[in-house]
């Protein structure tokens, strides 16, 4: 697998982001929907990343600085022919080391309640994150469980 900074005009990336918008939906009402569309991931604060493996699109996701100390994980999704095959902890991994790289100490996340976010919530647990309180602008909110994790 090959992590790099994805390019939001190829057909593939704009068919999983929009695949994972339309998912997010179908779980959470759009006020509680979170996901960035491509004009929002193509701002400057945000590093969008992408996962290939053998030509093919495996995953994305975003790291989005929040300040000088924090950073925010956006826009996770795994392709469909690739679940359980490691690729989000690949990405997470890659965002980690990149959040070291900038001197982060903090990064956070927000993902849904419901089942279907059930196995994103277990790998970021696995991964060393907790839940915490809403952070930057997000507001309590059924739909949505926020995590942390201290990097420093």
């Amino acid at each position: 697998m090959k992590v790099c900074i994805g390019s939001l005009t190829h057909p593939s990336v704009i068919a999983l982001l929009e695949q994972h918008h339309q998912e997010m939906l179908l779980h959470s009402p759009p006020e509680s929907v979170h996901a960035l569309d491509l004009s929002a991931l193509a701002q400057r604060e945000i590093t969008f990343l992408c996962v290939w493996k053998n030509g093919e699109l495996a995953g994305c996701g975003a790291l989005k600085e929040l300040d000088e100390t924090h950073g925010e994980i956006k826009s996770m999704r795994t392709s469909a022919n690739f679940l359980r095959q490691g690729v989000a902890k690949c990405l997470l991994e890659y965002i980690f080391a990149e959040a070291i790289s900038r001197g982060y100490q903090r990064l956070s996340l927000e993902t849904g309640t419901m089942d279907a976010f059930l196995p994103a919530q277990a790998l970021y647990q696995q991964l060393g994150f907790h839940p915490c309180q809403p952070f930057a602008d997000y507001q309590e909110d059924p739909y949505s469980t926020f995590m942390s994790k201290s990097i420093s």
